[in-house]
């Protein structure tokens, strides 16, 4: 039985549907435990819960005991938490604080869970990393006026290549996603694809991508440059 991490909203929540659909046992996380568990209860499926606050180390290691009472192993794990809160703000004026903060959620969290979820995904049959970037995290996506966000997802996508080298001897294959612009709180009515469409690739590699994929950006299930 594979087992797997995820978000609770947006992006996240469908992955964690559309995994459950194709026999996953999902373990959702959220900071929030009402939230998160209304999550949870609304997908069809083998789901559970747990509270993970990624921007907060002690969260992150009770998490990870929390898991331990459950499994041993851990096949798919999915970074998806993150904050878009540069608005009104450009690379000229952004505070340090708010850099701190941007980068606590989009990046330094994800390396945390990884460390602190390594135990587990070593003792599964080829596990799989997956890190939710964007393409404001490519070189050539790169903007002045949403530095925080941009920086900290340009920088997630060097850990999933540091990641992708000190994992690759052991079988776990590490890849980082652009999921396009979607329809959810933070890419707004206007986007141009549906959260189902923003899923899509996240899915595809956690369950029929073959495994030698590895230290790669995907958009749409094709490879795209950093």
């Amino acid at each position: 039985m594979k087992r797997f991490f995820i978000g609770n909203r947006g992006i996240g929540k469908e992955i964690a549907r559309q995994l459950a659909t194709k026999g996953f046992r999902v373990v959702l996380t959220a900071r929030d435990s009402k939230a998160g568990t209304k999550a949870a209860s609304s997908i069809k499926g083998d789901i559970g819960f747990l509270v993970l606050d990624v921007a907060d180390d002690q969260s992150i290691t009770q998490a990870a005991e929390s898991f331990a009472k459950e499994s041993d192993r851990l096949d798919v794990l999915v970074n998806n938490a993150g904050i878009y809160p540069d608005e009104g703000f450009d690379i000229l004026t952004v505070p340090r604080e708010l850099l701190t903060g941007t980068f606590q959620t989009n990046t330094f969290g994800p390396i945390r869970v990884i460390q602190a979820f390594l135990p587990f995904l070593s003792r599964a049959d080829k596990a799989r990393i997956i890190n939710l970037s964007s393409g404001y995290g490519e070189l050539d996506g790169l903007s002045s006026s949403v530095p925080s966000y941009c920086l900290s997802k340009l920088t997630l996508n060097g850990a999933t290549i540091m990641f992708d080298q000190a994992l690759r001897s052991r079988g776990i294959a590490v890849n980082s996603v652009c999921p396009g612009w979607v329809r959810t709180d933070m890419g707004g009515p206007s986007a141009s694809l549906s959260v189902e469409e923003g899923a899509d690739t996240s899915v595809w590699l956690a369950s029929e991508a073959p495994h030698s994929l590895s230290g790669k950006f995907f958009r749409g299930r094709r490879e795209i440059s950093w």
